[in-house]
């Protein structure tokens, strides 16, 4: 069965969310509600922090502070990234960018419709994704970048997220 990983920048919705400012909320329980909220929604069971997870998601957020680049790490686990210009950019207003995509996901084709991206959001909400760890760095060039990483990967051609 083939996979996928996603996670593009989401240009239009990553400018709104920098005009909006908000604290910082970058500590495990924010990363935590930010992804248990959305979950809930759809009747999948809560998310939990994982440490070995975690400390992959700031491995690799620390290999992007030279270039702040949205690029895959290609590692084991589910991925969505999201960087953002304004120090208010936090580890939540990365996770909302992606739950904003909902609007986009239609469960019943299990696609996304009008041709937008909403593979982010079924990662948040993908239901064999029990474990969780993220990380927020401040790169070289100013910029703000966010990883999270699901255990297990979500995103399988031909599954839906729940």
């Amino acid at each position: 069965m083939s996979s996928f990983k996603v996670s593009l920048a989401l240009l239009p919705l990553l400018c709104l969310a920098m005009v909006h400012r908000s604290g910082a909320q970058n500590t495990q329980q924010d990363y935590l509600n930010a992804h248990n909220t959305p979950r809930a929604q759809v009747g999948v069971a809560n998310i939990v922090w994982d440490a070995t997870v975690a400390a992959y998601a700031q491995n690799y957020a620390n290999s992007r502070i030279a270039d702040c680049n949205l690029v895959h790490s290609n590692g084991t686990y589910g991925e969505n990234l999201a960087k953002g210009s304004s120090s208010s950019f936090s580890g939540t207003a990365a996770v909302n960018l992606w739950v904003a995509e909902k609007q986009y996901y239609d469960y019943t084709s299990n696609s996304c419709i009008g041709g937008n991206q909403c593979l982010h959001y079924t990662q948040v909400v993908w239901s064999n994704s029990v474990r969780l760890g993220c990380a927020r760095v401040q790169c070289n060039n100013g910029w703000w970048f966010v990883t999270c990483n699901y255990d297990s990967p979500g995103n399988y051609v031909g599954q839906k997220p729940y």
